[in-house]
């Protein structure tokens, strides 16, 4: 069978660094709070000329670079975003024309948090079905832009940033030895917009609107629809948390993290943390966390790995692949 392997990967990060010491200046906050409640330590934050696409471009280079690939050699680009740079086109078409590239098609995925998982899974079923040998997998966020900068309960969570993957159609013989994407579980429930969205839009308010969040209510659900799809994909394909390799989750907020973790009895040892260095960056999150692992040797050719998020809608899924 057709199995979507990843063939490369890469992250890009705006130059400015803002750290909880940083905040404190901005807000009526403490690195010791920030650090307590979610475990970030520091954030990237967009400058002029830093826009979404700028930053998935980079990535995206990164991520042929890695491949030994060029555009040429790329059939569709799928971007997760939130923060796209117009309300049109889709984000991954300015992607598409910033990399020289005026061939198959490009389009954006919008699931908030979820967003990447969403695109692999969409990249998936593209190459399983025939219509892509090789898709440019994009996470993309400058969630700077829609803080409100006096709330601080949200504006000390978030930060900008982008990764990539490049999915490439590989024979497989239908086991779970294969390399590439194994199974995808998505989910959402749009009941609980109100815990997580943005207070604008094109055909509401005209305006592109600020973040808000009932952070207790976001808690009380994550962990729970978390281990949902991860059991569930643990399930389709006959693995458990002792054949796990590693986890590469949303990174939102450590205790989150830890919490599914621990629910799922996979060992810390075994999670990619990442959300101490860049904060959470949405769809971004697992691109730049997997990025990060593989970077540093960790995650190699062969491991077992799991993705999980969810975010705003609600939306949550996972994806289980063998790297």
């Amino acid at each position: 069978m057709i199995r979507s392997v990843v063939r490369g990967f890469g992250a890009a990060l705006p130059k400015r660094v803002m750290t909880n010491r940083d905040m404190e200046d901005v807000v009526d906050t403490s690195d010791e709070w920030i650090v307590q409640r979610t475990g970030i330590r520091q954030r990237y934050i967009a400058g002029e000329g830093e826009t979404t696409s700028s930053l998935g471009e980079a990535a995206a280079r990164a991520a042929l670079d890695r491949a030994g690939l060029t555009p040429a050699d790329v059939d569709v680009i799928i971007c997760a975003t939130s923060t796209p740079d117009n309300t049109f086109p889709a984000t991954a078409v300015n992607i598409q024309n910033r990399l020289g590239m005026h061939h198959g098609f490009a389009f954006d995925v919008q699931a908030v948090c979820t967003g990447f998982v969403y695109a692999v899974t969409t990249a998936d079923a593209y190459i399983r079905g025939g219509l892509a040998k090789r898709v440019l997998v994009i996470g993309a966020e400058t969630f700077s832009r829609i803080l409100d900068w006096n709330d601080r309960t949200t504006c000390v969570l978030f930060g900008d940033g982008a990764g990539a993957i490049v999915l490439e159609a590989a024979e497989g013989e239908g086991t779970t030895a294969d390399r590439g994407v194994l199974t995808a579980h998505l989910r959402s429930d749009g009941s609980h917009k109100e815990k997580l969205y943005v207070d604008g839009g094109p055909s509401t308010t005209g305006t592109v609107g600020k973040l808000r969040m009932e952070g207790r209510e976001v808690f009380k659900y994550a962990v729970g629809m978390i281990t949902d799809v991860i059991q569930a994909a643990f399930d389709a394909t006959g693995t458990s948390a002792d054949d796990l390799d590693w986890l590469v989750p949303h990174q939102a907020n450590r205790r989150i993290i830890d919490g599914s973790a621990k629910k799922l009895h996979i060992a810390p040892e075994k999670v990619v943390v990442t959300v101490d260095l860049h904060g959470n960056t949405s769809a971004a999150s697992i691109p730049l966390a997997l990025a990060t692992a593989a970077g540093d040797g960790r995650i190699k050719e062969g491991d077992l790995v799991m993705l999980e998020a969810m975010g705003g809608g609600f939306t949550w899924g996972a994806a289980l692949l063998r790297w």
